[in-house]
């Protein structure tokens, strides 16, 4: 587990030792038989798929893969009863609003600058209960691996939608500003009240669920043209090879109804008065 100067020199002693000049020529010219892929020279394994091909995508490892379970209810609705749910259906409807006028019927684009927010209140949750778990020497209840599987999922979907569409510059800008915004405002949210930050989650995921499904009901009437699936989603959901555009957002619709019954799950058991470390996460649900 040498340096590649090490390495080097070593090669240098044992060309003096046996009176080769081969590997001194070759080291003074920069030059190796076998490329060094990192500082300590550690040659990361070669990963494949199951039909033994190889792995070409650095962002995940075979073993992220899953199969979606789209037999969630993609109909489910959190009826708002106290004030503060009252206040969180608001505040999210009044979101869409301007995000349906800006984009109207350009789901792509749209589904890009989604997911760019989605993918924030999982970090910034499970930023903070990785912190407080450290900080009071107690578990989280699994909560932590969690919400962190939630963000790198809506990061995933991210990337998978950049294979379809690429967005424009002035998509980019809003992006920008809308993260710097969207995470420092939930990362005081959830300092204030978990409660009120899983159940804002729950309600933009129901938003993100309904816009998938106007998304779905383009691509079945042929206004959107119903692409093969790149292969990076084909990969991820473990989809067949011919699967098409329809498929991936159908898998991205239930991932979405996943994360809507988390974050509802999660808001209730605050309002229960009982902690989060206390009731067992739902892992692996993506």
């Amino acid at each position: 587990m040498a340096s590649t100067a090490a390495e080097a020199a070593r090669e240098d002693a044992g060309a003096k030792q046996h009176g080769g000049t081969g590997k001194r020529e070759e080291a003074a010219n920069g030059q190796s038989k076998k490329a060094i892929v990192s500082y300590w020279g550690i040659e990361p394994p070669k990963l494949v798929k199951e039909d033994g091909t190889e792995w070409k995508w650095p962002c995940f490892r075979p073993w992220d893969a899953y199969t979606s379970d789209t037999s969630i209810d993609v109909k489910k609705h959190h009826a708002p009863t106290t004030l503060p749910d009252k206040a969180a259906y608001l505040i999210v409807k009044s979101l869409r609003v301007p995000m349906d006028l800006f984009f109207q019927r350009r789901h792509a684009s749209h589904a890009l600058l989604l997911e760019t927010v989605a993918a924030v209140p999982g970090m910034v949750g499970g930023m903070l209960l990785h912190l407080r778990s450290l900080r009071r020497f107690e578990h989280s209840g699994g909560w932590v691996r969690a919400l962190l599987e939630e963000a790198e999922n809506e990061r995933m979907h991210l990337m998978t939608f950049l294979e379809v569409t690429q967005p424009r510059w002035w998509e980019r800008a809003l992006v920008l500003a809308t993260q710097g915004v969207f995470f420092n405002a939930y990362f005081v949210g959830y300092l204030l009240s978990p409660k009120f930050a899983h159940r804002v989650v729950g309600y933009l995921e129901e938003e993100a669920v309904h816009s998938y499904t106007e998304y779905l009901k383009d691509l079945e009437a042929g206004i959107i043209e119903n692409s093969p699936a790149p292969a990076i989603a084909i990969d991820y959901w473990r989809l067949p090879a011919d699967a098409k555009l329809k498929d991936v957002v159908t898998v991205v619709r239930a991932d979405e109804a996943h994360h809507r019954d988390v974050n509802h799950f999660a808001s209730d058991i605050h309002y229960q008065g009982m902690k989060l470390r206390d009731t067992p996460a739902p892992l692996g649900y993506h």
